[in-house]
């Protein structure tokens, strides 16, 4: 895939939830402990994305606060804070001279399970491309709210359609329509873009929720933060041989089948996680940002064969060998296990449903603390899951 940004709409006052937001902006609400845009920030960070921005309006500092400058699966992220409302448009001009490519738009308050990788495919004629879905429990919604695509283009129609899901993938061509005063990407944009056949349109049936009223809210508390099962896979003598303290792509050497093994999984398992020690990096052979920059490099190369991984979790840490801030007794270092206890919190995953497969003792007792299934790495990793399967 071509390197894309992806730019989160954070600037709504949430009106109609404004018992909940009076202190805290709409996409910080938590569902079941975990703020809403974690969830919508955990679903991009599988890919290959160059920067996420987050366009904050109502209660933007806090929104800073919290995101700003951190990182995701490698990505990092930006938070620009409105001076004034702009508007779903508007605000676009806060990154008109930080995207360089195309830039996927996404609304800060819903989220929706669509096939990435081929909606991000976009004919060279069209300024856009929008995400539609059913309108099954926003029968009030009357912006955009009755949509159809012909030949790939989308049209309005008379009849009940298709509603905008709140996903779009924009070229920089965008920004000509995009004015520097408050402007409404649904009211003005869009139906200009539709009327004169410059956008298209795929459709999808997958999960949506918009948490935009106290019913939908209170559905998402109930339906949304589902268990699900994960794959946890040490990184050395696992997914490539090792060669010891691997740093550079001319000493990483995969494994057998591993990219047979990984896409496998990927559609077997909800979620993918590297649990590494990287004690090289505290024993000064190289840096952080180098381990950082150099596992971009693995994720471009598994992105391209569409296999994902959900995020990498690394210690950097030894107790003995680490110099400086590094030297330290933690809690994250295998056989201990707070890397996997991130995961398990954060992605909310099912203990009985996930694996580890790692290839020394340490990662065993790791995942013995987690309660989690283990096994030792065996010569063809792809059969290895099979049987588990």
């Amino acid at each position: 895939m071509e390197k894309t940004d992806l730019v989160i709409l954070c600037g709504g006052r949430g009106s109609r939830l404004k018992y909940y937001t009076n202190k805290t902006p709409k996409p910080l609400l938590k569902i079941n402990g975990i703020p809403f845009l974690n969830k919508i920030i955990n679903y991009y960070q599988k890919l290959d994305l160059n920067k996420i921005y987050l366009l904050a309006g109502y209660k933007g500092k806090l929104i800073k606060k919290y995101y700003d400058n951190k990182i995701f699966n490698l990505i990092s992220t930006k938070v620009i804070v409105e001076k004034k409302p702009l508007g779903t448009a508007g605000s676009l001009n806060l990154i008109k001279k930080k995207v360089k490519n195309n830039f996927i738009l996404v609304n800060g308050d819903s989220y929706v399970e669509y096939d990435i990788i081929n909606f991000i495919k976009k004919k060279k004629s069209v300024l856009g491309k929008i995400l539609l879905v059913d309108n099954k429990n926003y029968k009030s919604n009357s912006k955009l709210a009755n949509l159809s695509v012909k030949n790939d283009i989308v049209t309005n129609t008379k009849k009940r359609g298709k509603m905008n899901a709140g996903v779009y993938l924009f070229d920089r061509r965008i920004f000509k329509l995009i004015n520097k005063n408050f402007q409404s990407l649904e009211d003005e944009i869009l139906p200009i873009l539709i009327k004169n056949k410059k956008i298209s349109g795929e459709l999808t049936n997958g999960y949506f929720i918009d948490i935009g009223t106290i019913k939908n809210l209170n559905l998402a508390k109930s339906t949304f933060f589902k268990k699900k099962s994960a794959l946890f896979l040490d990184r050395d003598g696992v997914i490539n041989k090792d060669k010891g303290y691997v740093h550079k792509m001319k000493d990483f050497e995969w494994t057998k089948n591993v990219f047979k093994a990984l896409k496998f999984s990927n559609n077997k398992f909800d979620h993918l996680f590297i649990v590494t020690n990287q004690s090289g990096i505290g024993r000064g052979l190289y840096s952080e940002k180098t381990f950082i920059n150099f596992h971009k490099k693995i994720k471009k190369i598994l992105t391209k064969k569409k296999i994902f991984i959900d995020e990498i979790f690394y210690c950097p840490h030894h107790p003995i060998y680490g110099l400086g801030k590094y030297k330290k007794k933690c809690k994250c270092r295998k056989p201990n296990n707070l890397m996997i206890e991130k995961a398990i919190k954060f992605w909310n995953i099912n203990r009985l449903n996930s694996l580890m497969i790692g290839d020394k003792k340490t990662d065993k007792l790791c995942a013995k603390k987690s309660k989690i299934n283990f096994m030792y790495k065996k010569k063809d990793i792809f059969k290895q899951i099979n049987e588990f399967i």
